[in-house]
Formats: C-alpha cells, sequence, structure tokens
C-alpha cells in the first residue's frame, strides 16, 4: 500500500528553517495592521494587548467594524475642525 504523498510548500520549508517575512498588508486604525508572510501568505493581526494573533474570521470581522468607526471618527473630527477654522 502507497502512502500519499505531500507536496510541501517549498516557501512554507523557507518559513520553517528562516522565519516568516512580514509585511503590513492593511492599516486598520493607527495601532492596529494587518500583516501577511511574503513566502507562505500567513496572515496576522495585533490583538487588544498589541501582540501578534492569526487572522481568524472572528478577527476579521472585527478589524472590518473597527477600521468602519475609525473611519468614521476621523471624518468627523476632520469636519469639525473645518468647520471650527471658518469661525
Amino acid at each position: 500500500m502507497k502512502k500519499p504523498t505531500t507536496n510541501r510548500n517549498p516557501f512554507k520549508i523557507y518559513c520553517d528553517v528562516f522565519g516568516h517575512n512580514y509585511q503590513v498588508s492593511k492599516k486598520v486604525t493607527s495601532h492596529v495592521k494587518e500583516y501577511t508572510c511574503k513566502c507562505c501568505k500567513k496572515q496576522l493581526t495585533t490583538n487588544s494587548n498589541g501582540n501578534l494573533t492569526e487572522l481568524t474570521p472572528k478577527y476579521k470581522e472585527i478589524n472590518m467594524l473597527l477600521e468602519d468607526f475609525y473611519t468614521r471618527r476621523m471624518l468627523r473630527l476632520k469636519n469639525k475642525s473645518f468647520v471650527s477654522s471658518i469661525y
């Protein structure tokens, strides 16, 4: 009986040996960012403590809502400063 062969990604082996090469893929807020490994495409994000955590569907939803709140707040503050600078 033959064992099934596994096609191991060469980039995965590189990351196992040398470590991941993360780059910022998305800035959610000024403090929260999403990272992606250039080689194996593993995704991480910062959690509430500021530590890196694997990007699960739960964290994707949290980041999406956080980004929405953040952009609305920045727009509101920008409009408020624009109105106050006129007077």
